[in-house]
């Protein structure tokens, strides 16, 4: 090949060349996604307290199924072991950091430059022949990389927040669920002995009512209290084992794993409640999903700067190569065969679409990211002040029925019996004290299980993990009929 062809093909694979020397981000500086793991980990786990895994092969989900059979069979669960089997188990979880891992590779991704076209082609035929080759490279997606992967990192950065997110969102969840289901229990083993007092108070009357002493009204008064704590007590079982499968379900559990047992009442309150004077300020600061929206603005406001930057040429290509005529004279005397280099650029004419609808577009898009954002931001201290209320008038109310309720209730029906025994109290004073404590502490467990919901809501009115909820029905309470006298 002569020094003159071997030119013109170098300069047909200029748009190569150019293309390997600008390639300025290497593999090692995209953000990886372990790395976006790891910083998502480090700010759920100050939150939550506990760990968190991405299994990505089987070895690592022998280890982590390992972990989870210690942590569900060896005691009886606690709020942190919930929440941390969740962590460690919980497939949608996994699902949810797989998005990292997509960012990730969207990121790499916009770091390459779109690969060159090139063709070779031969047109005419004897005498005359022309051999056309020729490289086409996108200048267009060159000029707009650094922006695209500007857009891309910020996606990238979004994922992790969500996925820190859902993180806490499933921790609360998990601890909600653990509250409802202890909750229950307890409800189980209160009603149990209450169903006993009113058997026994039943039986009384019964027994009363055979020697004359009590009417048929008063009987028929006690057999019904006693029939309507059995079906509470029923429903309450059906309850406990409802709120114990949630519980379980987002543990990820299944099969012998499912036998772990929880504790049969809910700690007790607090000696005092939290003091929370700029909850406000504390939720601005720590709310991930503000921070998502924060992100979305960046990303727009990225890619309406790459709107623009396109706006006139969405399409611009250059084309370089070499052109090789060959032709044969008529006389019989030899070929000739001439080469020359070509060089040609190609774009779209904006005559039609000047690129106005694009960009009023990214103007609205960048405007509604805005205007959600400052919403976003006015609810979060709604939020926060509405949690941090509930949070307090609920330990308030519970503290009450701990305090003054149940021991008013308790000395009530003690006093009663003495002096019943004494023959002051008649019967039917007797037994309504007792439906009316029955009463009041089913109330007073209700209370404490909502004041444990809020405190978890308030957590997540501070950090985010989805919005406060009302803390669920009502635990069974006690059937007041006849409570209030006879």
């Amino acid at each position: 090949m002569s020094g003159r062809i071997r030119k013109l093909l170098a300069i047909g694979l200029l748009p190569l060349v150019v293309a390997g020397c600008t390639t300025t981000a290497s593999v090692d500086g995209i953000s990886s996604p372990m790395a976006g793991l790891a910083s998502m980990a480090a700010r759920t786990g100050s939150v939550t307290g506990k760990k968190t895994v991405w299994v990505q092969s089987s070895e690592e989900a022998r280890t982590v199924s390992q972990r989870v059979k210690g942590l569900v069979q060896k005691k009886t669960i606690d709020p942190d072991t919930a929440a941390q089997v969740a962590l460690f188990n919980n497939k949608g979880l996994q699902a949810a950091y797989a998005e990292i891992g997509l960012s990730a590779a969207d990121v790499w991704q916009e770091t390459m430059l779109v690969n060159p076209t090139i063709s070779v082609g031969m047109i005419g035929v004897d005498p005359v022949r022309t051999i056309e080759g020729a490289v086409v490279g996108n200048i267009l997606a060159l000029t707009t990389r650094q922006r695209r992967v500007a857009v891309a990192d910020a996606r990238f950065r979004q994922a992790q927040l969500r996925a820190a997110e859902e993180t806490l969102r499933l921790a609360a969840d998990t601890r909600r669920a653990w509250i409802n289901a202890v909750s229950a229990q307890e409800s189980v083993s209160y009603l149990s002995q209450a169903q006993a007092a009113a058997d026994a108070a039943s039986e009384l009357a019964q027994k009363l009512g055979e020697t004359g002493a009590f009417t048929k009204t008063g009987q028929a008064r006690e057999h019904v209290f006693y029939a309507e704590i059995v079906g509470q007590a029923a429903e309450a079982r059906l309850a406990a084992r409802t709120a114990k499968e949630e519980l379980t379900r987002l543990m990820g559990l299944w099969g012998p794993d499912i036998d772990y047992s929880v504790p049969n009442k809910l700690p007790a309150l607090p000696k005092g409640a939290k003091a929370k004077r700029a909850i406000e300020a504390e939720a601005l600061k720590n709310r991930v999903d503000l921070e998502i929206a924060k992100l979305e603005l960046e990303a727009l406001a990225k890619s309406y700067g790459l709107t623009e930057a396109t706006r006139y040429v969405s399409d611009l290509e250059l084309l370089s190569g070499v052109e090789m005529e060959r032709e044969e004279s008529e006389e019989g005397g030899g070929t000739e065969t001439s080469v020359s280099p070509t060089l040609e650029l190609e774009f779209v004419i904006p005559i039609f679409d000047t690129g106005k609808a694009r960009m009023r577009k990214a103007e609205l898009a960048y405007m509604q990211a805005a205007n959600r954002m400052a919403e976003n931001a006015v609810n979060i201290r709604s939020e926060a002040r509405s949690a941090y209320d509930a949070y307090r008038s609920t330990y308030d109310i519970a503290r009450h029925y701990r305090n003054n309720v149940v021991p008013l209730r308790t000395k009530i029906e003690a006093e009663s019996v003495l002096t019943y025994n004494g023959m002051i109290t008649n019967t039917f004073e007797l037994l309504a004290d007792t439906r009316a404590k029955i009463s009041s502490i089913m109330l007073s467990l209700n209370a404490k299980r909502n004041f444990w919901l809020a405190d978890v809501n308030l957590g997540t009115a501070i950090h985010g993990g989805g919005a406060s909820s009302s803390g669920g029905g009502d635990a069974p309470v006690a059937a007041e009929a006849g409570a209030e006298g006879h």
